[in-house]
């Protein structure tokens, strides 16, 4: 069996994962800027990913089995969401109405991507330590004959 390519799904796995946690955590940290060195609105994010795509010939080497490609980082899109608009004459940003624009965040929405990325992250590392401790046991009882 070989180890290295459950090393390579999980830490493609973790790789994602952590991405995913990194766009959260702008799109979070920047719930309630007005605006950003642009001038304009922020612009939340998101991660999109997909199966990591197999080569030619590991596709012609598999022929019957299981094709263990792991995950990649496809593209990282900017959400398509309009600014939420808030009354708020105060404010140093308010337009000539009194209404300042908002990115639009939903922060209880970002806090649950953010733990699913996290149990995600935490499972890929669960797979990781199983297959190390099997390659170690596969090792030891090699050695002891």
């Amino acid at each position: 069996m070989d180890y290295m390519a459950s090393f390579d799904i999980s830490a493609s796995g973790m790789a994602v994962e952590k991405m995913r946690l990194d766009i959260m955590a702008m799109n979070l940290a920047n719930a309630n800027t007005t605006r950003g060195p642009d001038g304009k609105v922020y612009t939340p994010q998101t991660v999109v990913s997909a199966a990591k795509a197999a080569s030619f010939e590991s596709e012609l080497a598999r022929y019957g089995n299981v094709n263990l490609s792991g995950a990649e980082i496809v593209d990282i899109q900017p959400l398509d969401k309009e600014p939420r608009i808030v009354f708020d004459p105060d404010h140093p940003d308010a337009d000539e109405r009194g209404y300042v624009r908002y990115p639009y965040i939903n922060t209880v929405a970002e806090m649950i991507v953010l733990i699913e990325a996290t149990r995600a992250y935490e499972a890929n590392v669960k797979a990781m330590n199983a297959a190390k401790s099997m390659a170690l046991r596969a090792l030891e009882i090699g050695s002891s004959r």
